[in-house]
């Protein structure tokens, strides 16, 4: 769509401002509004950002502007705000691509795919809770019917319904934008839910992820509750992942490549697939920095329940390097011929950068022929670590601080970030010393009268 062509068409639509949007190193959205009688402006030269502002930017206070370049095609209504219209966007720095914006990062990754042949196609699982404080400060599972107190509370009818208009609003606003919402639930914990939208390219659904964030808490925030996309805000209850299904794609016909009909491994998966998931594994440790990037994501996958896991009685989240058939406790599962879905994502991923990494362990993988051997169809929750260490099955990183040990000493899942990879280590070897100069209710409950 051209500008002129979009023009006529936001004057239609009533758009009256733009939300000039890209993400810091965290995947958080920041934003500048616009009228929009700017719109050449902010398309052909930007709006400016002050770098050293913003987590992860690589800038100080003395360097030149970022400026927010508008891409046209992710144009997207804000329906929180009629007469607003959220537009992703990328930085430039002295009219040249800036290498530590997620977006332009991504853009690169993917036109070394195309460049090979391939498309990667992507679809998330959004999970989120909802949350209110108390009095005192700590956060409770927003439940205002008082009806969501299952042990297991998956798929409950009285859970669900108690959040019918949240899901609702949020399910009729993304149908309208033509995103192809299929279904609704509420998840494994109180207060948790989901909504599924049809996959798309990966430039697309990081857009989209984003986008759905923002929506997600505008909804929330109708309803009294607050809206959080940290993976483990309870201790007792299941976590929140961003699960990712995938497959490449012909760049010319859009074939799905990862398809087979004959399948020594029953699994309906080609060579290709194989390859691609050989290079996932064998990344599969410093992949973990970037698709689990927090102190609490490591929180969501911790091998095994342990004393105080979830009350529902399972994490559904992996703790080994394994990929098998339509088994969700693995970390791969192949719900279907030519499709496959990572379960070790967390909800607090930057999917720019996730998508990059994860692609270039991927290509990595097809380059070398990897072969990820044999799929795992037990119950790899009952196996255990030392039936798991004598079969040299690998455990994902039980820390941040592991995983970006990892993240270090691969050179393919380090170079995937390009100049990002510094910074990344930088703040996120920052953010675990901070996490472990704090002093907890725990520590304080533990030790306080012990010695």
């Amino acid at each position: 769509m051209d500008q002129n062509t979009l023009k006529i068409q936001l004057q239609k639509a009533g758009v009256e401002y733009l939300l000039v949007q890209f993400v810091d190193l965290n995947g958080s959205a920041k934003v500048k509004m616009v009228p929009r009688d700017m719109l050449d402006v902010v398309a052909d030269t930007g709006a400016g950002f002050a770098g050293g502002a913003v987590w992860g930017m690589g800038q100080n206070a003395a360097d030149h502007d970022m400026m927010a370049r508008i891409d046209l095609a992710s144009y997207t209504p804000a329906p929180w705000a009629p007469g607003l219209a959220r537009f992703a966007a990328d930085l430039y720095v002295d009219n040249q691509p800036f290498a530590y914006c997620p977006r332009v990062h991504l853009k690169r990754a993917l036109a070394e795919l195309r460049a090979a042949g391939y498309v990667f196609n992507v679809g998330v699982e959004p999970e989120h809770f909802l949350v209110t404080r108390t009095a005192e400060g700590t956060i409770v599972p927003w439940d205002p019917a008082h009806v969501d107190t299952l042990v297991k509370p998956c798929y409950d009818f009285k859970g669900l319904s108690a959040a019918y208009d949240y899901l609702r609003d949020l399910s009729e606003a993304l149908q309208k934008l033509g995103w192809g919402v299929y279904q609704a639930d509420h998840e494994d914990a109180n207060g948790q839910y989901e909504i599924n939208f049809r996959y798309a390219d990966a430039l697309t659904t990081a857009d989209r992820f984003i986008f759905f964030k923002m929506l997600a808490h505008e909804t929330a925030r109708k309803y009294g509750a607050t809206v959080t996309f940290m993976p483990k805000p309870f201790a007792d209850r299941t976590g929140s992942g961003a699960h990712l299904h995938y497959h490449l794609a012909d760049a010319e016909t859009g074939r799905n490549l990862f398809a087979a009909d004959h399948d020594a491994r029953g699994l309906g998966l080609s060579e290709l697939a194989y390859h691609f998931l050989g290079g996932v594994l064998a990344h599969a440790r410093a992949l973990c920095a970037v698709t689990s990037p927090t102190v609490n994501c490591y929180k969501r996958l911790q091998v095994g329940a342990g004393l105080t896991g979830p009350r529902s009685g399972f994490t559904w989240t992996p703790a080994f390097i394994t990929y098998g058939d339509n088994n969700r406790t693995q970390m791969i599962r192949t719900p279907g011929p030519g499709h496959v879905e990572d379960r070790t994502v967390s909800s607090a991923f930057n999917p720019y950068l996730a998508f990059a990494a994860y692609s270039a362990a991927g290509l990595d993988g097809i380059r070398r022929g990897l072969d990820p051997g044999e799929p795992n169809r037990e119950n790899a929750y009952a196996l255990g670590l030392e039936e798991m260490a004598r079969r040299k099955v690998r455990l994902l990183p039980q820390s941040l601080s592991e995983a970006l040990d990892e993240f270090e000493r691969d050179d393919v899942v380090r170079a995937s970030l390009g100049p990002i990879a510094a910074e990344f280590l930088r703040l996120k070897r920052a953010e675990w010393q901070e996490y472990h100069r704090q002093v907890t209710d725990w520590e304080v409950e533990r030790y306080l009268t012990l010695f």
